[in-house]
């Protein structure tokens, strides 16, 4: 079983990076520029300054100046004699801060891998963060893999995903459009539900029933189910999901699913209120 949170306890807590802390209100584009050096970096698994520059349209010595400033900052690292960069070790430690701010506690984590084993698919915990819909836990194998795009952390199209609509129903009608105007609905597949008042009527049925599905509208082949997990107060905070591929789900499988999803979502339920 592969699991997300086998992380240390107590990681030491990072400085803010001098030259970014003194950028100011008037260096808010500087700012914004070397974070697109940084995430350009990162999606490529490592990149030259040319290779950066072209992806972002930025002069070379512009593009050499924002690395070597992410660079001292320890955000990258110059092998030199490969004339690339790649990512510096202190994100590590931002990464175990998110994780500990993201908390997910042992007994829900066991129970989220506890529906991966029962159901033999990939299993999720997700939560409430601000205002976006964020993976917190993740339970999967080799056999039954996670969807690709959901790793910790991830955090979009609530829209097209089982849990992001499980948090979308029990928002209020005006929460949920200010959500919708912020994110939008980006056809992903051509299931994807991107009409707002089709939404509307499918976030209602969600409501009413308990549980969301989506059948290939966030990634085609993958079916996804969620069921609403609440606080001690009541409020839905979080929702219990799976993905499987969608050709694996007829009626009595849909019905399996249900029944463990709202099983194990009763369960960590019950250990918030109690817990």
């Amino acid at each position: 079983m592969l699991d997300d949170d086998r992380i240390p306890r107590d990681p030491p807590t990072p400085d803010v990076p001098t030259r970014l802390r003194r950028a100011g209100a008037g260096g808010v584009a500087t700012v914004e520029k070397t974070l697109a050096v940084l995430e350009v970096v990162a999606d490529r698994g490592g990149a030259t300054a040319k290779e950066v520059s072209e992806v972002l349209g930025f002069p070379l010595p512009t593009t050499y100046r924002l690395l070597q400033v992410l660079v001292g900052c320890d955000y990258l690292v110059h092998l030199r004699a490969r004339q690339r960069f790649e990512l510096g070790y202190k994100l590590a430690r931002l990464g175990v801060s998110l994780h500990r701010q993201v908390g997910v506690p042992v007994p829900v984590r066991q129970r989220i891998s506890k529906l991966h084993e029962t159901l033999g698919t990939a299993s999720y915990f997700a939560v409430y963060r601000g205002s976006d819909v964020v993976v917190a836990h993740v339970a999967d194998c080799a056999t039954h893999p996670r969807i690709t795009p959901l790793n910790f952390g991830f955090h979009e199209a609530g829209h097209a995903t089982a849990f992001g609509k499980i948090l979308l129903a029990a928002m209020s009608r005006e929460d949920a459009a200010e959500y919708l105007d912020t994110h939008g609905t980006e056809r992903l597949t051509s299931t994807t539900i991107t009409d707002r008042d089709e939404l509307e009527h499918h976030l209602a049925e969600v409501s009413r029933r308990g549980v969301a599905w989506e059948r290939e509208e966030f990634v085609p082949t993958k079916a996804c189910a969620a069921v609403a997990v609440h606080d001690a107060s009541g409020a839905v905070m979080g929702a219990a999901a799976i993905s499987t591929p969608d050709r694996e789900v007829d009626r009595r499988r849909a019905a399996e699913v249900e029944h463990a999803l709202r099983s194990a979502a009763n369960e960590i339920s019950r250990w918030l209120r109690t817990g």
